[in-house]
């Protein structure tokens, strides 16, 4: 019986997780070396473009061991930043072991704190791997120094490797498969698997991924999912080999997929727990905790008309990535559309990305916000994420803002310019640790709304790509809150509504009237950008109108005649802009969203 071994490679952002995946996928022989592309695992452009992981995707490398074992490896690679922690959660309910890898020049970082957390949470074996020992700046000591210190673990159980060269891969899969335990081959039980990932195919209907637990599933059985007692004929099952590789059988300990004509994608639920009709299990498994979003911002299709387009690839987008939240919306301006949820600004960005490369939708977002919390004069409590359902000021007791905790790593040269940039952002309840010399840690509470605006970018600018931070909700605080409206042409513009601290009012309302006024094409009379809090102008901007030269034909003579035609022209432009309507062109909602400060 070959032997299996379910593992994901977790760590911080860039610190070679898919780099390993390739050497370990080149090793198995999977791919001929003329094929061969970095980044195997990931398959969208998206991916490639921005050199990130973005969904966890799964292959099962075939290995024979020094003592010549067979062994079958089920690898799912796992994103590093901080908004597709969801997708690592996810991963870690199908596997039995991790490797986590930490950088030798960078050392332990925020995030790789948080996966090994997580990894602990599922009881998971964990094995250290230094990666990039071929790097001049690498210090192997220090982090060693950090994997005792920080993360606890016995650093003569690392492994040293470079994915980039191959170094020291052979030593990886050994560890493996010496080290993580075998899954355990329960054949007799009835069939229990968990829906860890799933995604639409036109020509087959929904590829459904799971991690068979107990009991063996294969070609021409029914299977039911538990959640809504949903059956389905099984076409095909199989294995993950850089593409979909049918088998006759997948048995207990196995990770693969199955196709059985699954037309309708609310069918499969992610977390769900498939089993067989004619012998079903009596307990569903415990799944995924329940996601909470933590940015939300709207979508409305450009025209209209492609509005049900619009429902459709949503649908799809949601099996493929069960983190996205949403519910219907309406806008004066741009029409219906959907209320989101995301789990970050990286988050939101890919999902419109998403949208408009593989689903072929030209959208529209809306300023993200995120969920306030209202105390009313009458007693009540209301929760309000959309500008449009603010609460009357005259009927408001308190308000409360969520707050996140923020764990900053960086070299400690920079510690002077992201404490400038945590304080002008109202941060407070600072402390410092001194993990390793050189390298400080800093603890701050933040109001999650700075923090979602542009703060990363900011902080990888300051601290010139060296910052990572990482952070966790820690609890709602008052705060002085109002709605920020703004006004073109005194009509207000609902779609660049937002909701914002009193002090921060201001420079974000003259910082959108800015944007709109680059973006909003002249007219034949004069178009005021205003931004106000009820019924105060705190900040404006105008474009000023095309004017035509009524006075050319007068030369010399009596300067009354060029009063008399000017003074025709302004009520002429006066009329015009009581009728007139501004047409605010599509780039200028995007551009109001992009923050490219200096």
């Amino acid at each position: 019986m070959v032997q299996i071994r379910n593992f994901s490679i977790v760590a911080h952002i860039d610190h070679g997780k898919s780099t390993l995946a390739d050497r370990l996928i080149q090793h198995a022989g999977l791919i001929q070396e003329r094929d061969f592309r970095n980044q195997l695992l990931d398959d969208m452009d998206i991916e490639r473009e921005r050199g990130i992981t973005i969904k966890s995707n799964t292959v099962t490398l075939p290995y024979k061991s020094k003592d010549g074992m067979e062994y079958e490896l089920n690898l799912i690679d796992t994103p590093g930043h901080v908004d597709f922690t969801y997708e690592v959660s996810r991963a870690l309910a199908s596997c039995e072991g991790v490797l986590l890898l930490v950088d030798a020049s960078q050392g332990v970082e925020a995030q790789t704190m948080a996966h090994l957390y997580a990894a602990m949470e599922h009881d998971l074996t964990i094995v250290p791997v230094i990666n990039k020992i071929d790097l001049p700046s690498a210090d192997i000591e220090n982090a060693k120094r950090q994997i005792e210190h920080d993360l606890g673990l016995d650093p003569e159980d690392a492994i040293l490797c470079s994915a980039k060269t191959g170094e020291g891969v052979e030593e990886v899969l050994e560890a493996i498969v010496q080290r993580i335990p075998d899954p355990g081959q329960d054949t007799e039980s009835p069939l229990k698997a968990l829906v860890f990932d799933a995604h639409y195919d036109t020509f087959r209907g929904t590829v459904v991924a799971f991690r068979l637990f107990t009991g063996s599933v294969q070609k021409g059985q029914t299977l039911r999912f538990m959640s809504n007692d949903a059956t389905h004929h099984i076409e095909e099952v199989g294995r993950f080999r850089l593409g979909r590789d049918p088998v006759k059988k997948l048995q207990a300990g196995d990770v693969g997929y199955l196709l059985a004509g699954i037309k309708t994608v609310s069918d499969v639920h992610i977390g769900d727990t498939i089993t067989l009709d004619d012998r079903p299990a009596d307990e569903a498994l415990p799944g995924f905790k329940e996601i909470k979003p933590v940015v939300f911002s709207s979508i409305y299709p450009i025209s209209s008309d492609d509005f049900p387009a619009l429902v459709d690839a949503l649908e799809k987008y949601e099996l493929n990535d069960a983190s996205l939240v949403y519910e219907k919306d309406t806008s004066v301006a741009l029409g219906q559309g959907f209320r989101c949820g995301f789990l970050g600004l990286l988050h939101l960005e890919i999902v419109q990305e998403r949208l408009e490369r593989e689903f072929n939708q030209s959208i529209i977002m809306t300023m993200p916000s995120v969920r306030y919390r209202f105390n009313l004069k009458d007693g009540q409590h209301i929760v309000v994420d959309n500008p449009a359902e603010f609460p009357d000021p005259m009927l408001i007791e308190s308000a409360e803002e969520p707050y996140v905790r923020i764990t900053i790593m960086i070299p400690d040269r920079y510690m002077g310019a992201v404490m400038q940039l945590c304080l002008d952002r109202r941060a407070d309840n600072s402390n410092f640790t001194y993990p390793v010399p050189g390298r400080i840690e800093i603890n701050f509470d933040m109001p999650l709304s700075e923090v979602i605006f542009d703060f990363y970018d900011r902080l990888k600018s300051v601290t010139q790509g060296y910052g990572s931070f990482d952070y966790e909700i820690i609890a709602y605080r008052q705060s002085d809150l109002v709605k920020l409206d703004i006004l073109v042409n005194g009509e207000p513009v609902d779609a660049l509504a937002s909701m914002v601290h009193r002090e921060r009012a201001r420079d974000r309302g003259l910082r959108v009237c800015t944007r709109l006024k680059d973006e909003i094409p002249r007219q034949m009379f004069k178009i005021a950008i205003q931004a106000a809090i009820g019924r105060t102008i705190i900040a404006r901007t105008t474009i000023s109108p095309y004017r035509k030269d009524v006075t050319a034909k007068c030369y010399g003579g009596d300067i009354s005649r060029k009063r008399k035609l000017l003074e025709k022209q302004k009520k002429g432009k006066k009329r015009m802009k009581m009728v007139g309507k501004v047409e605010i062109p599509q780039s200028a909602f995007v551009s109001v969203l992009k923050t490219n400060q200096e």
